[in-house]
Formats: structure tokens, C-alpha cells, sequence
């Protein structure tokens, strides 16, 4: 069940709604209780047979939990368990790829494994295994089935995260809801549409113009070097737009039932280094990645060497976490190198962003941007393509180098909220070229969501001063009710968010 589906917005969101303000007035446990069975049925709803290994990998995680409560088999314990989630997911989401691997090493024709990848396994993995990290250096054991379970299975997050820790999420559920609930609910749906419209109305309509071509160079074919371009700044723009918008719905919709989710993206590609850009991309999973994968193996108290084997070490697990496939590998291999020389950089000049203001020249702060923006992007490539044919040939077609090749032809039809519009190939190539720039002008001249509706949290994101300010008033309101009107003629598309595949 998608957030950006009719069956969500109109069947099971008012529904879950209703029943869960009727429970709050009984008790805040009972409010508890229906969002645990709301949860669980959204979970069940995709595949209801893996709503079974969900269960069980929950009842697993809980249990060892409890055995860790005795100091003396703590970590043998928590060994047991990580290395048990680890299993589990490289069995469902590597087998083929190691298959397909050894297939094209060795020249063998091993089968491919039926498996299908379970929803969420990734974040609701990644969760679990931190929990268990975490009681293992000390943390308290969790005690209370229905917290725990709430913790992993909350519908807003269960799918492509935010990735939440237990000690944000659990003390939650366990006190009552705090707070003017009708004000949390008004600006819980305002983020929520927020995200809707940046998913459906943005990134959906970005991806027609992305996808033929980066399915055109898989397939072996060539680009001309403006399409090249224009497809893969469609891509940036359109994984921006997806994965953000997934995440505004997620905290939205969490809000609306007093719970507050981490924020997950504050304007990335405003990032004037690549340092920088980890801190504002996905920032849920950099702080996984830095607490449970970077410090572990040293981090940079080992000396300068080991750091940059750590960071490299990390970026490629980081990686291939999004998925079974080289490309993810080098992608990850790329920002590995790109933090590397980062660091290095800094060590060699300093960091800029703590000069005084009077000494950082503007030009070589859009220079610092400019450099970040397009490693990021060239990045992307790898991150997209199917193949590394593909992520190849889009790169050579950036300077026109795929003249043996034949060469992309758009189809002639551009659509707009699922309207088709026949256009040239001209015409098609302009308008490619003002989509992706609305979405680069809204990226990064606009204040971003967290900005806009004062939403600060867990990271004690920094206040910033804005023009545009969320206020519960008329005005906001009709502005909320026409964004989400146009929203609900760009669902029609029925597109799945990007993130789901991970």
C-alpha cells in the first residue's frame, strides 16, 4: 500500500485515524494498541506470507533482548543475533547477486534463487541489529512487547525509513501524547501533503524523462550528449523529490499521531562539500552508518590511514545496503573517495565553514558547491544504471562520445499528471530542460520542509530564518487543500517511491 495511493489517503489513513483518537480517549495504551494493529496490517497488506518472517524476525530480536539482560552472555548473545539479522538479509537481498557473481567469474551456470525481496527489510533489519548493539554496550533492555514491536512495525517508517533508534522511538509510545492534537494533526497533514506533492508532482513526472533514457543506454544504446545531460540531471533532481517526499509523509503522518520521526534531508545539494552533503542526505543513515560501522572499526583514532580505510570501508557497505548489484558497489566506492579527498583537503587548507565570515569569498563558496554538486551527480549515474554498460555509456555521452552507438529517441509523448501530450522531439528535449530546471530552482533557492513548518527534533537542526513560515490559518490552509488537490490528479501514476526497492 502506497502513501501515494488512493486506498492509503481515502480507506486506511482516516480509518486508522478514527479509530486511534476513540482508543486515546479510552486510554493512551489503547491508542498504542491500534497503531500496532494498523502497522501490522499495513505491513501484511503487500504479502501477507512475509508478514510471518516479520513477526518472527521481531519475536527473535525481542527474545535475545531479554537474554541480554544477564551480563555474562551479553555479547555472545548479541553476536549470535547480529550475525542472525545479517544472515537473513544477505540470504533475501545478495543470494543472486553473489549467484550471478560467481556465474561470470567462474563461466558456471549456477540457478537463480525465487526470492522475493520482503518490504523494508533493510531498515527494519538495520533497526533491530542497533537495538542489539546498543543493549550489548549497556543500553537498557526493552521489556515491553507492544513498544518494541510498535518500535520496528510503525506504518510511517516501516517501508524506506526514516531509520529511528529505539531510545527516540520507545519512550514515545510509552508516555501520553503531549501537546495541542489538533494543532499536531494540522501541521502533521500539511508536511504530509508537502511530501505528497514533491512525490507525485515532482519526482514522478521528473522520472519520464530519466528512465527511457538510462533504459535505452542498459539495453546498449547511445546518447546524444544534451540528452545525456538532461537525463541525468533529471535523475538528481527526481531521487531528491522521492526519497525527500517519502520521508515528509513519514514524519507528517507520524505527527499526526503525536509521535516525531527524525528528520531525514535538509537541502542536500546546498551542500558545499561532500562532508556536508552526508550530514544533510539521508541523515538517518549516516548516522547508523557513523556509529554503528565507522566508530567501531576505529573511526579516526587509529591514525590517518586507517581513517580513510574506515571511510572507504564504510561507503562501500553503505553502498551495497541499497542494493544487490555492482553499480551500488562503486557508487558507494566513488563517495568513499570523495570523503577521502575531502578530509584530506581539510587537513591541508582547514575547514572553511569555520572561518570568519569575512574571510570566505563567494566565489570560491558557489566553486565548492559546484564541485559537490557534480561529483554527487556523476555518482548518481552509477546509482541508476542498470548495468555498468549503461552507467558507462552515459557517462561517454556527456561528451558526445556514443557515435557508434544508436542513438536515443524520445517518443514524442510527454505526460503531465498522466495526461499524454504529443510533442516533438524538439519540443521534448525543451521541456525535459524546464523541469529540470523548476526542480533545480526549487532544490536549492526554496526553504526546505522542516524549514518551512518549523519542524526540529531529534538533531537539533540549527533555526533558520525564512520568509515562508507555516501558520495554522486560512491561508495556509487553502494553500495546503490546492496542493493536495493537484496531488490527487498526479496519483493517478501510481508510481512506487525509489526507496521501496531497497
Amino acid at each position: 500500500m502506497l502513501f501515494s495511493s488512493f486506498a492509503f489517503v481515502f480507506n486506511f489513513l482516516p480509518v486508522v485515524l478514527l479509530a486511534f483518537a476513540a482508543a486515546r480517549r479510552h486510554s493512551p495504551r489503547a491508542g498504542i494498541l491500534v497503531l500496532l494493529c494498523a502497522s501490522l496490517f499495513f505491513y501484511g497488506a503487500w504479502r501477507p506470507v512475509y508478514l510471518l518472517l516479520f513477526l518472527a524476525s521481531i519475536a527473535l530480536n525481542f527474545s535475545l533482548g531479554l537474554l541480554m539482560d544477564d551480563p555474562r552472555r551479553r555479547r555472545n548473545v548479541g553476536m549470535i543475533g547480529v550475525t542472525i539479522n545479517l544472515a537473513a538479509l544477505c540470504y533475501f537481498k545478495y543470494t543472486n547477486f553473489l549467484l550471478g557473481s560467481l556465474n561470470a567469474l567462474t563461466g558456471m551456470h549456477v540457478p537463480f534463487a525465487e526470492i522475493v525481496l520482503p518490504l523494508g527489510i533493510s531498515f527494519f533489519t538495520f533497526q533491530q541489529i542497533a537495538y542489539l548493539v546498543d543493549v550489548m554496550r549497556g543500553a537498557k533492555v526493552e521489556r515491553d512487547i507492544v513498544s518494541y514491536v510498535l518500535f520496528v512495525s510503525f506504518f510511517p517508517h516501516l517501508i524506506a525509513g526514516p531509520l529511528v533508534h529505539h531510545a527516540e522511538m520507545i519512550p514515545q509510545f510509552k508516555r501520553g501524547r503531549t501537546g495541542r492534537s489538533a494543532m499536531l494533526c494540522a501541521r502533521g497533514f500539511s508536511i504530509f501533503v508537502a511530501g505528497l506533492f514533491k512525490k507525485v508532482i515532482v519526482a514522478d513526472n521528473l522520472a519520464q524523462f530519466a528512465t527511457p533514457v538510462f533504459a535505452h543506454l542498459d539495453a546498449g544504446g547511445g546518447v546524444a550528449p544534451e540528452w545525456a545531460w538532461l537525463a541525468i540531471l533529471a535523475y538528481t533532481m527526481q531521487i531528491y523529490f522521492d526519497f525527500s517526499g517519502y520521508s515528509d509523509m513519514a514524519v507528517g503522518l507520524a505527527l499526526m499521531f503525536g509521535i516525531r520521526l527524525p528528520v531525514n534531508f535538509r537541502s542536500p545539494y546546498k551542500a558545499t562539500s561532500i562532508i556536508d552533503f552526508w550530514r544533510r542526505w539521508h541523515i538517518t543513515l549516516s548516522r547508523f552508518l557513523r556509529d554503528y560501522l565507522y566508530i567501531p572499526l576505529g573511526g579516526n583514532r587509529l591514525g590517518e590511514v586507517r581513517r580513510y580505510l574506515n571511510l572507504m570501508i564504510t561507503m562501500l557497505l553503505g553502498g551495497l545496503w541499497h542494493g544487490a548489484g555492482w553499480n551500488f558497489l562503486i557508487w558507494g566506492g566513488l563517495h568513499g573517495a570523495y570523503l577521502g579527498i575531502a578530509h584530506v583537503w581539510r587537513a591541508m587548507r582547514g575547514d572553511p565553514e569555520k572561518r570568519p565570515a569575512e574571510l570566505r569569498l563567494p566565489f570560491s563558496q558557489f566553486v565548492s558547491w559546484l564541485l559537490t554538486f557534480s561529483a554527487v551527480a556523476v555518482a548518481w549515474i552509477f546509482f541508476r544504471a542498470s548495468t555498468i554498460g549503461g552507467a558507462w555509456r552515459a557517462l561517454t555521452g556527456l561528451f558526445g562520445l556514443q557515435a557508434e552507438h544508436a542513438p536515443f529517441v524520445p517518443s514524442g509523448v510527454v505526460r503531465v499528471l498522466n495526461l499524454p501530450i504529443l510533442v516533438g522531439a524538439e519540443a521534448s528535449l525543451w521541456i525535459c530542460a524546464c523541469a529540470v530546471t523548476a526542480a533545480f530552482l526549487i532544490a536549492l533557492f526554496l526553504p526546505n520542509v522542516p524549514e518551512i513548518f518549523r519542524y526540529r527534533e531529534y538533531h537539533r537542526l540549527p533555526e533558520t530564518t525564512t520568509l515562508i513560515r507555516w501558520r495554522p490559518d486560512a491561508i495556509w490552509a487553502g494553500l495546503v487543500a490546492v496542493a493536495f488537490a493537484i496531488s490527487l490528479f498526479g496519483m493517478w501514476q501510481r508510481m512506487e517511491f525509489l526507496y521501496f526497492q531497497f
